[in-house]
C-alpha cells in the first residue's frame, strides 16, 4: 500500500505541489536527461512532493465548535524535521529535489496546493484536507534539530482575500445568490469545486441590497448563508465549497455510531452541555430593506430572564421571512446534549478507522453513553449533526479525531406497510 504508515491508524500521505514537474525529462541532465528513461519522461506530471515521511505531527481544524458561530477557513499545520530529512526543506538548498532550477526558486513555497490523504482498506484515497500553504516558519537551531512549521488554509482563505465590484443583485434564493457571486469574473470560483444547495429563502434585490464595491467576498457569502439562510457554508474535506440549507431535520442516516459498551465504535471522551447560554427567548431580525420582525418566548423569559439575539443586516426581503427566521432561532429551554466526542484510531478496527476518518461537516452521528445511578445503569443515545472536526496525527504515535456537534431531528422515508416507518407522522416523510 502507498503512503506512510501512521502507528495503529493506517497509511497516509501529505503532498505539496512543487509548481514544476519533478519527473520531467531535462536536456543535458546526467540523470533526468537519459534517453529511454522510464522515470523522467517528456511530459512529466508528478508535481506533488510527498513529505509525510519527513513530518512529525499534523493537525487539521475545520468547521465550528458551536452552532452559533460562523464558519471560518479550515486550517492545517504540520511540522517537518529538516535535519532528519537531510535539509531538503531548506529554501536555500539548491540541491533539494524540491528546488526548481528552471526558475531558481524553492518548490515548496507559499500558496502552493497541499493535501492530506488517507488510504482505506481497499487502497482508495480519502482526502482529509485540501488547501494552500500560507506560511513557512523555518527554525534553524545550531547543534540541534532544524524544523519547519507549515501553516495551511482551505479555499476560504482565497475568498477572504477577494472583493466584489459593485453588484446589482437579482431576485434569487440564497443558493442562487451564492452561485451568482461565485460566477462573478472578479471571483471566478471553479464550478467543478462547488456543491451549492438551492436554498429555502428569497433574498432582497431592491436598491438597499446592491452590494457596494470593495465588499469582501467571503463576508458577503457568509451574510447570505448565515444571516439569511442560517445554513452551513464550508469547504468539505476534499476541497469542495459546500452550501447546506437551514439546519434542522435531516433525512440522512448516521455516518457513524459511537457508544461506550463495546457494541459500536469506541470513544475516549464525550462532552456534555447543559447551560443557560443555550437559551434564546427573544430574537430581532432587521433587513437591509427596513423590514423587521421580533419573536419572543414569554414563558421562557419568565424563567430564564430575557436573552436576545439580534440580526441587523439580514438579506431577507419581507417581514414574513424575517419573522420565520426569528421564530426559528428561538430556544426556550436549555437541553442537555452531547457537544463533542473524541476517539483514538488505536482502539478501533480497520473498518471503523475507515468510517470515522471520512465523517464530514453536516453528517449525522449517534452518540450513546451509559450512566450509573446507584445500583442501576441507564443509557442515553442522541443523534447529532457534525459542525466541526479536528484531526491530530502523530506519525509515531497515532491519530485522534474530535467532532463538535449540534442537535438534529432525524426524518425517515415513508415505507408502506412497515410497522414503524409506515406510520404517517412528523418523523416519516414522503421521498
Amino acid at each position: 500500500m502507498s503512503g506512510v504508515t501512521v502507528v495503529q491508524a493506517g497509511n497516509y500521505d501529505l503532498q505539496i505541489d512543487t509548481g514544476f514537474s519533478q519527473n520531467g525529462f531535462t536536456l543535458d541532465d546526467p540523470v533526468k536527461g537519459v534517453l529511454d528513461n522510464t522515470t523522467y519522461v517528456l511530459d512529466g506530471s508528478n508535481d506533488y512532493a510527498s513529505v509525510l515521511d519527513g513530518a512529525t505531527t499534523v493537525s487539521v481544524r475545520r468547521g465550528r465548535r458551536n452552532i452559533g458561530d460562523t464558519f471560518s477557513a479550515g486550517t492545517m499545520s504540520f511540522t517537518l524535521n529538516d535535519t532528519a530529512s537531510g535539509g531538503v526543506f531548506n529554501p536555500f538548498n539548491t540541491d533539494s529535489p524540491y528546488y526548481d532550477p528552471a526558475n531558481q526558486q524553492p518548490g515548496l513555497a507559499p500558496l502552493r496546493a497541499v493535501r492530506l490523504l488517507r488510504y482505506d482498506v481497499d487502497s482508495n484515497i480519502e482526502y482529509l484536507f485540501k488547501g494552500y500553504i500560507v506560511n513557512y516558519e523555518y527554525n534553524f537551531n545550531l547543534g540541534e534539530l532544524d524544523t519547519v512549521e507549515v501553516y495551511c488554509a482551505d479555499d476560504f482563505y482565497l475568498l477572504s482575500q477577494t472583493s466584489l465590484n459593485e453588484y446589482n443583485v437579482g431576485a434569487d434564493t440564497s443558493g442562487e445568490r451564492i452561485t451568482a457571486v461565485l460566477d462573478l469574473p472578479e471571483i471566478g470560483f471553479p464550478a467543478a469545486a462547488r456543491n451549492i444547495a438551492t436554498g429555502t429563502v428569497n433574498l432582497g434585490y431592491a436598491a438597499p441590497y446592491i452590494v457596494p464595491g470593495g465588499t469582501n467576498a467571503l463576508q458577503y457569502l457568509t451574510q447570505i448563508a448565515y444571516e439569511a439562510e442560517q445554513g452551513r457554508l464550508f469547504m468539505s474535506r476534499d476541497g469542495v465549497l459546500t452550501f447546506q440549507t437551514r439546519i434542522g431535520a435531516t433525512l440522512s442516516t448516521a455516518a457513524a455510531e459511537f457508544n461506550d459498551d463495546g457494541t459500536n465504535i469506541k470513544y475516549n471522551g464525550v462532552g456534555i452541555s447543559f447551560e443557560a447560554d443555550q437559551v434564546i427567548n427573544r430574537v430581532v431580525v432587521r433587513t437591509l430593506g427596513d423590514n423587521s420582525a421580533t419573536a419572543e418566548d414569554t414563558a421562557s423569559q419568565a424563567t430564564y430572564f430575557i436573552q436576545t439575539t439580534d440580526i441587523n443586516n439580514s438579506l431577507l426581503d419581507t417581514d414574513a421571512a424575517a419573522l420565520t427566521l426569528a421564530e426559528y432561532l428561538l430556544v426556550g429551554e436549555p437541553i442537555a446534549r452531547y457537544t463533542d466526542l473524541t476517539t483514538n484510531f488505536a482502539s478501533l478496527s480497520i473498518g471503523q478507522r475507515d468510517t470515522v476518518a471520512v465523517v464530514d461537516i453536516g453528517d449525522t452521528i449517534t452518540i450513546q453513553k451509559t450512566f450509573t445511578a446507584g445500583t442501576s445503569t441507564t443509557s442515553l443515545a442522541q443523534q447529532l449533526s457534525v459542525e466541526g472536526i479536528e484531526h491530530r496525527i502523530n506519525v509515531a504515535n497515532g491519530h485522534t479525531v474530535s467532532y463538535y456537534t449540534s442537535p438534529t431531528t432525524i426524518l425517515y422515508y415513508l415505507i408502506l406497510d412497515d410497522p414503524v416507518y409506515g406510520v404517517l407522522d412528523s418523523n416519516n416523510v414522503l421521498g
